[in-house]
């Protein structure tokens, strides 16, 4: 009786290893699992060794054993507990291991060896007046104890940590922690202390070695009861196998006695022979449930070739309906899982020509087979209000015969049609087709049934593949025409840049063809009016002042056209010299004001007395004052005004030209300053525009370092300018001006 109790744990920790054992094979979270499972192990060998020890020892020939025994118990009590410490560290939650609790866990383990050493241990000697051994604690003894101490230690600290703040780990954490914690108090307290203090006793020993069974029913009802792990299904059939194990034992046990004792009272059984008999037929138990599922699979293979299981089938079957959206694949595949489960020759698909492809057969086999007269076929199936056709139906009917010789001909034993309505008439979207079964026998009803139903869910299936791969297809055609478009739009692009380089080509070598007769024109004529020629009357100089303002003006517009082909090139550049603008202003608006008198417009400029001299390109210059006082000329209407103005600020230089002419729509002042571009008002005043005078001075102005000024209102007038800071293009601080 003094070793019932530890028997009965022994058999506990088995069972709960087999439990975790069962756990590990289906659940995610194996690194947990795992550790626990050693844990139990440890604990399990732990009680058998330790129960051994209370064995009393007849001969001293037994003590090296006793103490080998012995230091082995001491080992996995060391073992467990460094166990149990690192396994606070993966549950509930997985905890980040510094370095130093990495050392310190690898540290714990090495020592665990040191449990073996004698003075840990201690030993056992022969005492031959009462004929047992006597144990004497080793010298190192409460160093072993403190070493179990500071594992629970470290133990509760980190269990604390990995439940704080979470109240659902703290449920999962609290009983198994517990147990774990009142199975090493308990085996401390009557193992080690009470045994210091009140004497060795085998009593106290064996109440000290069921202390794992706080470990056991904690874990177990977390198993069951908290779902620990998330596997609480797995747990339950194997908790309910283990003990229809036991019972079924237990029930032949009692069986057995009660026949020995009514039947055979003078049969003898040692106990030897009764503990034989008891585990034979724990081992049979437990070696049923696979010698039946052999003797089944044998006798399905015998008897049973063509049975399955519909339900499995079906759930299979749904599976691969949910995987698979590319249509060969899903085909394929459900193929297989059809023929597989039915055991037929073969099954295939016949899927009838979509938008974007062809008719298309898809088959279990490696080869995919090609259908006799599926014409024929096709129009025969319509003609027969089933969704399931069997080649061996019965019948009577013409268009019968001829889609029964139509599947014999294929080998085809069962059709399926693919519709979504009931009204066969319509084609639909294709056909199944099965061949015979492998064992002879034909299609039974149940079997054409299930066929029907799988046909139903392999419809919907096929038209979301199919709707799929229109999609797909779409997009492919999609990208294909927008790739087709593009590579025109290159090849446009291409042809335009090349016409754009021959047109910038041909205004560049115009404006160089013409720069040259109209600087002989304006240079003859210059000497005309200053008289190298001979007097001329008022009359002719008049004349010919128009001929050379126009032919300046052509000058400009020459230059215009260069400098554009110049910025296409890169090679426009600014020649900067010391300038004064007070000058350069004055003998620009000296060449308008002859075309401003002739159009009847009051040009008016008020020359500074002293001004800065700035570093500036004087011939850009010249054109970008010009331009816009030419502007203003001709957009201003008969008896108008134009101001031209050139003043110094503390921080810059301006200069501006005012009119009160035509203005500028406000929706079109924003691309005022584009190549090319001039507004509705201005090209209905001066159809013969450019639109090139503002762009290039704009490119003048900021190529210098300046900032345009542009203001207007349509109907009321423009101001157009330029400015300069002074602090980078001021060359001396005043100049007095020059008097011409």
């Amino acid at each position: 009786m003094l070793f019932l109790p530890t028997i009965v744990l022994a058999v506990l920790q088995l069972f709960l290893s087999v439990l975790l054992v069962r756990v590990y094979v289906h659940t995610k979270d194996k690194t947990q699992v795992l550790l626990l499972l050693l844990i139990t192990i440890s604990l399990t060998i732990w009680t058998i060794i330790n129960t051994t020890l209370l064995i009393d020892i007849s001969s001293s020939e037994k003590i090296p054993t006793l103490d080998l025994i012995n230091k082995f118990g001491f080992f996995l009590g060391a073992i467990s507990t460094v166990q149990i410490y690192n396994f606070s560290y993966y549950f509930p939650v997985l905890i980040e291991k510094s370095t130093y609790q990495k050392w310190l866990i690898y540290l714990l383990f090495a020592l665990s060896l040191a449990a073996f050493a004698e003075p840990f241990s201690g030993h056992h000697t022969y005492n031959t007046e009462t004929g047992i051994a006597d144990y004497t604690v080793g010298s190192l003894y409460l160093l072993y104890v403190f070493f179990l101490i500071f594992n629970m230690y470290h133990l509760i600290k980190t269990s604390a940590l990995s439940v704080k703040g979470n109240i659902e780990n703290k449920k999962k954490v609290k009983l198994i922690v517990w147990g774990l914690l009142a199975t090493a108090v308990h085996g401390l307290l009557f193992i080690v202390i009470l045994p210091l203090i009140l004497g060795e006793s085998n009593t106290l020993y064996v109440i000290g070695y069921i202390a794992p069974v706080f470990f056991v029913y904690t874990t177990v009802y977390s198993l069951l009861k908290r779902q620990l792990f998330d596997f609480r299904t797995v747990a339950i059939r194997a908790t309910i196998y283990v003990f229809t194990t036991v019972i079924t034992a237990l029930i032949y046990v009692i069986i057995a006695f009660l026949f020995k004792r009514l039947l055979l009272p003078d049969l003898q059984l040692s106990f030897s022979q009764l503990g034989s008999n008891i585990s034979l037929t724990v081992v049979l138990v437990l070696l049923y449930p696979n010698i039946k599922k052999i003797f089944d699979k044998f006798t399905s293979r015998l008897f049973f070739r063509d049975s399955y299981d519909s339900q499995i089938l079906l759930d299979r079957l749904n599976q691969t309906l949910v995987a698979n959206v590319v249509l060969e694949s899903l085909l394929d595949k459900s193929a297989k899982v059809l023929q597989d489960n039915i055991k037929n020759d073969f099954c295939t698909f016949h899927i009838r020509e979509t938008s974007y492809f062809p008719s298309r057969i898809i088959s279990s086999k490696n080869k995919n087979p090609e259908i006799i007269d599926m014409d024929d076929l096709e129009i025969c199936a319509t003609k027969i209000h089933r969704r399931v056709y069997s080649a061996e139906a019965q019948t009577d009917e013409d268009n019968d015969k001829l889609l029964n010789r139509i599947l014999k001909k294929n080998n085809i034993e069962v059709m399926a049609r693919l519709v979504t309505t009931l009204d066969y008439d319509v084609k639909g979207i294709g056909y199944i087709f099965m061949g015979q079964k492998r064992s002879g026998s034909l299609y039974s009803t149940d079997d054409l049934k299930i066929i029907e139903i799988i046909a139903s869910e392999l419809v919907i299936a096929i038209e979301n593949a199919l709707r799929y791969e229109e999609i797909e297809q779409f997009n492919v055609t999609l990208q294909k025409k927008i790739d087709d478009a593009t590579k025109e739009l290159k090849e446009s692009n291409e042809k335009l840049k090349a016409l754009d380089e021959a047109k910038d080509e041909f205004v560049s070598m115009a404006s160089h063809q013409l720069r040259t007769p109209l600087t002989s024109i304006k240079g003859y004529i210059s000497m005309v009016l200053e008289g190298d020629a001979g007097k001329i009357s008022d009359t002719q100089a008049k004349m010919l002042g128009q001929a050379f303002f126009s032919s300046q003006r052509m000058v400009y517009l020459i230059s215009d056209l260069l400098n554009v082909s110049r910025l296409k090139t890169g090679k426009f550049v600014i020649e900067s010299k010391p300038v004064y603008l007070p000058d350069i202003v004055e003998s620009e608006v000296k060449q308008l004001v002859e075309g401003a008198n002739a159009k009847n417009l009051t040009l008016t400029f008020a020359k500074p007395k002293e001004f800065a001299t700035m570093n500036l390109d004087e011939m850009k210059l010249r054109q970008v004052i010009m331009n816009f006082t030419d502007n203003a000329i001709y957009y201003t209407p008969s008896g108008g005004k134009i101001t031209v103005a050139l003043k110094e600020t503390p921080k810059s230089v301006e200069f501006t030209v005012r009119d009160n002419g035509i203005g500028v729509p406000k929706e079109q002042q924003h691309k005022l300053f584009v190549k090319f571009y001039r507004a509705d008002n201005a090209r209905k005043a001066r159809p013969d525009g450019t639109g090139l005078g503002l762009f290039m001075a704009k490119k003048v102005i900021i190529a210098q370092g300046g900032s345009m000024i542009f203001e207007s209102a349509e109907g009321k007038g423009s101001t157009f300018g330029f400015s300069f800071p002074k602090e980078k293009l001021l060359v001396t601080e005043t100049s007095q001006a020059q008097s011409k």
